[in-house]
């Protein structure tokens, strides 16, 4: 093993990014990644059957990259990691069929893992030369993309991480892509409601915070719902329009931004309260949204809630993160998948690592 710890190199293909990374134990050495955004913004989402294309044909040269930045070869690692699982089926295979091919001809075990850990396991890593910050365990993670809104409790990486609760139909980030072509503006819809937010009113319109009512505490204390929200703007959209006014595109912006935020603080400041344990961390592509993170900030504090958010570069899908799960699973000594495994686009949270 590599002196401070196992140098892994880690594949993350769930969605419309191509992530490759390579980390020493908890030190990124390299966080490479090749997004096709602009070329989904022309359908005005992610189209699965394009994003597996663009992996195949981003992979070999963010391979290249990341171990150029690194400044290592393949013959160096210690072990390749994978994302198998949660994301979309064609993207998952493009990943695991590059990681199986590159473990295989280098002779190195192969660690195939789930996206959603990753994602907690960002927040141990760190750039090169920096302190590394210590990371206290059990903590509420609320992760939050264009694919996800769960919040997990996190016990331990490799062992012991359970679902609270998650959505039940739209994700965070895709009804922010969803609203945003509503209001006519361009996709990724995230940063683009994000601006205009920035000169409208957040009290101007109530939108609904869905599965927050009381009658929701007891079976969905913990889940997430924005398709009736998504649905509320769409009626304001349309009543606005069938009575000849102008539409407040930043009022309505910074209304839906704020009942987007008001649920996703609420319920996970709640879940510490309910688990006892006074951390959170936030993770995923939509933690860029500032609003997000203001109001996570202000409201942890009150709560007496230590707040983490790893850099935005961690937050997002990559490679790194991937790289630095399969770190702490050769560090506890857990066996390689075999090389049979398949991708699993529903992985359920619990299950790490695919045998």
């Amino acid at each position: 093993m590599s002196a401070g710890g196992p140098l892994v190199l880690g594949i993350e293909s769930s969605c419309d990014e191509t992530g490759v990374g390579i980390v020493r134990g908890r030190e990124v050495l390299a966080n490479v990644i090749a997004s096709s955004v602009d070329e989904q913004a022309r359908y005005g989402g992610v189209v699965p059957e394009i994003a597996a294309r663009a992996h195949l044909e981003a992979m070999r040269p963010t391979l290249e990259r990341a171990l150029e930045t690194a400044g290592v070869r393949i013959a160096d690692l210690d072990a390749v990691a994978v994302t198998a699982g949660p994301g979309l089926a064609g993207a998952l295979m493009v990943g695991v069929g590059a990681a199986k091919a590159l473990a295989v001809t280098a002779r190195k075990p192969l660690y195939g893992v789930n996206h959603l850990v990753g994602h907690v396991t960002a927040d141990q890593l760190h750039a090169t030369g920096a302190e590394p910050v210590p990371v206290e365990l059990p903590t509420v993670a609320l992760l939050v993309s264009g694919g996800h809104t769960s919040l997990l409790l996190v016990r331990d990486l490799v062992e012991d991480v359970e679902l609270l609760g998650e959505t039940l139909d739209d994700a965070a980030g895709e009804a922010f892509d969803k609203t945003a072509r509503l209001l006519g503006l361009p996709y990724p819809g995230g940063p683009s409601i994000d601006r205009a937010a920035q000169d409208g009113d957040p009290t101007a319109i109530r939108f609904p915070r869905g599965l927050t009512a009381p009658k929701d505490r007891e079976r969905h204390r913990f889940d997430f719902s924005f398709s009736g929200l998504k649905t509320a703007v769409a009626r304001h959209v349309e009543r606005t329009e069938a009575d000849g006014g102008a539409l407040a595109v930043a009022d309505v912006a910074a209304s839906f931004r704020e009942a987007v935020v008001d649920v996703l603080v609420t319920k996970a400041l709640d879940a510490c309260a309910a688990t006892g344990v006074p951390r959170l961390l936030l993770g995923g592509g939509v933690v860029a949204n500032r609003r997000l993170r203001d109001v996570a900030t202000t409201r942890a504090e009150a709560a007496g809630v230590r707040l983490r958010i790893p850099p935005f570069d961690l937050c997002t899908d990559n490679g790194a993160m991937i790289a630095g799960l399969g770190a702490r699973l050769v560090e506890a000594g857990a066996t390689p998948s075999g090389a049979g495994f398949g991708v699993d686009s529903t992985l359920p949270v619990g299950q790490v690592l695919l045998s």
